[in-house]
């Protein structure tokens, strides 16, 4: 891609598109009665997802954009864990107890932060309040600084076979600036011990864009990840938002990359990757070519949710925990952040939606053709125009975004079939925010293009 094209686009702030609509739009006079409302027809829609949120850490990284606590006591989260489940039962009951699941993943926060005791009380509770498939899919994001010997015997003895590993970086530099200070062996000892326990598929979270990074330092971490050989890599773009996020005012804004910088970063691990045998998936991922993640690529059947890319084609996902976000057929519902407030209403038998979004017919079309750019680089807009009750031309009308890329060159258009250009794919997130009626004003709260 030209450098004025990384100019042009990759300065914007764009969504990931892990949901659509995305979660500024998401409004408080959606509430809990709407939530128990979809909840109650969940059940003849197929199995569900189960997305549960441990907000709590030892320490604050200071890159970091999830919702999460700080502490070094275990009261607090056993207190947690004690109203999450109380949330299970009440979800569980509002549906009827008829939910079936068949995905369940526990994000943070750090997951792991829990006992193992504590850890294998949530998972029976799981069992005995949904009906969970024999073959459930059971995935945990990990710490490696924090994971102990207890946790992963815990974690096969309850039938986890996916985690994902917090690496970021291995430069100690790029560390130190983010507070993250992590070292290739406590890395190599948790991927030997998890995968001593049967978990079989294990996922690296590496970040570019971070201050003090560099081309150089990139490679070396990408090399140093894949002489560890995980399944998966998710190479993600840091987004700095400190008004959003005030601990990231602690991260010199001096020593960030600029876009074109961030573009070269992200390219060159994505060239080591690929090189080393992982297959490109989508924006971000990458996979050996056996993982079930790329051969979702090659059938068709890739897809994208809150997880980022998945094989996940479940159409119902219960978020359990404080800020965790649900998606029935009707919509969005988001939980209560402050921990205080989301227990009060599990306390008082109250589903703790604090906001969401209900779907339209529309929004159903623009999500399937979003999805569809995101995990294919093309989408078929007549063909999910028409499955949707749509005329063929009516996402092209008066769509001035989208006539810029073309125009550009970053997109071509075959009768109805939008597909973005191979050297221009590093900016799919621009092209998806053309079919999104809802993005402009709020674009400053997502993270760079590029």
């Amino acid at each position: 891609m030209s450098d004025a094209l990384v100019r042009k686009y990759g300065e914007t702030r764009l969504p990931r598109y892990t949901s659509y609509p995305t979660a500024p739009t998401f409004a408080p006079s959606v509430g809990p009665d709407d939530y128990a409302r979809g909840l109650r027809e969940a059940g003849s829609f197929g199995p569900a997802s189960v997305y549960l949120h441990v907000p709590f850490c030892h320490s604050m990284c200071w890159y970091c954009g999830c919702h999460t606590t700080i502490t070094r006591q275990e009261a607090p989260i056993l207190e947690y864990l004690d109203v999450m489940m109380k949330e299970i039962d009440l979800v569980s009951a509002t549906a009827g107890g008829e939910l079936s699941v068949k995905n369940v993943h526990f994000g943070g926060g750090t997951p792991t932060i829990v006992s193992s005791y504590a850890f294998a009380a949530v998972m029976k509770k799981l069992r005995t309040s949904f009906n969970l498939v024999s073959d459930a899919s059971i995935a945990v994001e990990i710490d490696p600084r924090t994971l102990t010997s207890e946790m992963i015997s815990a974690l096969g003895e309850n039938g986890v076979k996916r985690a994902s590993l917090g690496v970021q970086s291995f430069d100690p530099v790029v560390q130190k600036a983010i507070n993250r200070i992590q070292t290739f062996g406590q890395t190599k000892a948790a991927l030997a011990g998890l995968r001593g326990h049967g978990v079989a598929s294990t996922n690296f979270d590496l970040i570019y864009g971070l201050p003090f990074q560099t081309v150089d330092s990139c490679i070396e971490t990408v090399r140093m990840a894949i002489e560890l050989r995980p399944e998966r890599l998710a190479v993600f773009g840091y987004a700095h938002v400190p008004a959003f996020k005030k601990h990231q005012r602690l991260i010199d804004e001096t020593a960030l990359p600029d876009a074109a910088e961030r573009y070269e970063q992200a390219e060159v691990i994505a060239k080591e990757l690929v090189a080393a045998g992982y297959l490109r998936i989508g924006l971000d991922h990458f996979a050996l070519p056996s993982d079930e993640l790329a051969v979702a690529l090659e059938s068709g059947a890739l897809h994208r949710n809150f997880q980022g890319y998945t094989t996940d084609d479940c159409g119902t996902l219960i978020g359990l925990g404080a800020s965790a976000i649900g998606r029935l057929r009707s919509g969005y519902y988001q939980n209560h952040v402050a921990i205080g407030r989301y227990a009060e209403m599990i306390a008082a038998d109250i589903l703790p939606t604090a906001k969401g979004y209900v779907l339209t017919n529309e929004d159903g079309l623009r999500a399937a053709v979003i999805e569809r750019l995101m995990c294919d680089f093309e989408a078929d807009l007549g063909k999910l125009s028409q499955e949707a009750g749509y005329e063929p031309h009516f996402l092209f009308e008066r769509n001035e975004r989208l006539e810029g890329l073309v125009s550009d060159g970053v997109v071509s258009v075959e009768a109805y079939k939008v597909i973005v250009n191979r050297n221009s794919r590093f900016m799919v997130r621009a092209v998806a925010a053309a079919f999104d009626a809802y993005f402009g004003a709020r674009g400053r709260t997502h993270s760079k293009a590029a």
